[in-house]
């Protein structure tokens, strides 16, 4: 391997071992504040991804900083969830956190029926918020009980039974 030297003369077009070398590491020196470290550190809103689950529903969220905009599967909350308490439900991780209208949000969600999906839905929005800024939000959002999973589901039927539980009538003669 041949090794530049400073007596040697670059020829034109090429690159002088100091000019290759110069900007080589994009890597913020320890100490050193980048426009994302400050950032964080003074609450500007980050862009953030979490994915939800609930029941048979998957919610994958996007939140962008923005004016508070939603688009669930190109659709606004309002037409997605015409329920308002579902539209609530929704919305609770941002209210907990008073970042009201500081977020739009992106997501896709499929599978489940509408309230699996909008428990889903906040969970990924619960996990995306902890993802723009742990240090902030991690606690009022583990508080609130947003960042645990609801893991309850449709019991299976089991043979012999009506139901998962529910037994025929017992006639004793």
């Amino acid at each position: 391997m041949a090794e530049t030297t400073a007596e040697q003369t670059p020829v034109e077009g090429e690159e002088t071992f100091a000019e290759v070398t110069t900007f080589e590491s994009e890597a913020p020196v320890e100490g050193e504040y980048t426009s994302e470290s400050m950032a964080s550190r003074f609450g500007d809103p980050q862009p953030a991804a979490g994915l939800g689950r609930r029941k048979n529903a998957i919610a994958r969220v996007r939140i962008i900083p923005g004016s508070g905009k939603w688009k669930i599967n190109g659709r606004t909350l309002e037409d997605y969830f015409p329920n308002k308490v579902h539209q609530q439900e929704v919305n609770e991780p941002f209210k907990v956190l008073e970042l009201d209208n500081r977020y739009d949000v992106v997501a896709r969600i499929a599978g489940g029926g509408v309230s699996g999906q909008a428990g889903a839905l906040r969970l990924g929005v619960a996990r995306a918020l902890n993802e723009a800024d742990v240090d902030n939000n991690r606690g009022p959002l583990k508080k609130a009980g947003f960042l645990s999973r609801d893991d309850r589901a449709v019991e299976r039927k089991k043979a012999g039974l009506k139901k998962a539980r529910k037994a025929p009538q017992y006639s004793k003669r």
